[in-house]
């Protein structure tokens, strides 16, 4: 199967510009434009969503990764699902979310503004996946980063959402676009609405829906994937690349976690990822799943949107 991966700075571990605000409605939908990016954002209303897994759907994906699992992965499924519990109420105040991913256009004018070098380009290297002989690997490659995110001769497409970008780089890009990375919470609740879907769409999965388990062998231009969007028009929650969110990662912080406006753990190690990628296997692109990487990670695979509040 896809390998679900926690990332890290030097080595992965494999287990699986201020702008100004100008608000519009489009198909019903309130949205705000911002100045610095020409991002589109959409306005996640004020109020209550389940947030996590029920013992049950912990128990599906559980059960659906150890079918599909390489025989020395299959006994990690249960500790890949456990931290989506338990299931907790949130109420969020009202947000707005970029409703697409970062694309390579919109990072690179935030470069051409700032100079700003990723961290990638100062180390010198990022995370690569490749096929050979059927089999597929990472491996880390000098000179890939986000221009080049498959190494050099590599070219990354203009509406194909930023890779190789570590936490420290989208933080700085959101912070340079006047917003900032997303919470947790938030992106699960842009993610899958008020009615607990385990996907942005419903229920069931689709593989129409999103570009997921090596189908495009690559990433796919955002918002390519219409008919997968969430219930509040967002697109590309569940594939494409995982996306980093704002919080520090803590296996058991959902039975910590305050009922209004979470922020996850005051510290750590990790930092959460969100929504899995053109590599991973179905159940791991719900809604509810998290996974933790390192803050200085950069991978073909790791992406990042852009959130502000609106209050």
């Amino acid at each position: 199967m896809g390998r679900r991966r926690v990332v890290g700075s030097m080595f992965p571990v494999f287990i699986g510009a201020v702008g100004v605000l100008v608000a519009s409605v489009v198909a019903g939908q309130e949205r705000l434009v911002r100045g610095a990016d020409g991002a589109e954002m959409v306005v996640i209303p004020a109020g209550p969503f389940a947030m996590g897994s029920s013992a049950q759907d912990i128990a599906r994906g559980v059960d659906e990764c150890r079918k599909r699992a390489k025989p020395e992965n299959e006994p990690k499924c249960e500790a890949w699902f456990r931290s989506e519990g338990p299931q907790h109420q949130v109420v969020l105040d009202a947000f707005a979310i970029d409703r697409d991913e970062v694309t390579n256009a919109q990072f690179e004018k935030f470069v051409a503004a700032t100079g700003y070098r990723t961290t990638a380009e100062r180390d010198g290297s990022g995370w690569v996946r490749r096929g050979k002989d059927g089999a597929w690997m990472w491996q880390e490659v000098k000179g890939a980063m986000w221009r080049a995110p498959g190494g050099p001769g590599t070219s990354a497409a203009s509406t194909h959402p930023v890779v190789q970008v570590s936490w420290p780089d989208a933080n700085a890009y959101c912070t340079w676009a006047g917003g900032r990375l997303p919470t947790e919470a938030e992106w699960e609740k842009a993610a899958r609405g008020a009615d607990g879907r385990r996907y942005p769409w419903g229920n069931d999965w689709d593989a129409s829906r999103a570009n997921a388990r090596h189908a495009l062998k690559g990433t796919a231009a955002v918002g390519n994937y219409p008919s997968g969007a969430s219930p509040y028009g967002v697109h590309d929650m569940a594939g494409n690349v995982w996306e980093w969110t704002a919080d520090w990662y803590a296996p058991g912080y959902y039975a910590l976690s305050p009922d209004r406006n979470p922020k996850g753990p005051p510290s750590g190690d990790h930092r959460v990822l969100r929504g899995g990628s053109w590599i991973n296997e179905h159940f791991f692109l719900a809604t509810s799943h998290r996974v933790e990487g390192k803050p200085g990670a950069r991978a073909g695979n790791l992406g990042f949107r852009c959130a502000r509040s609106t209050s």
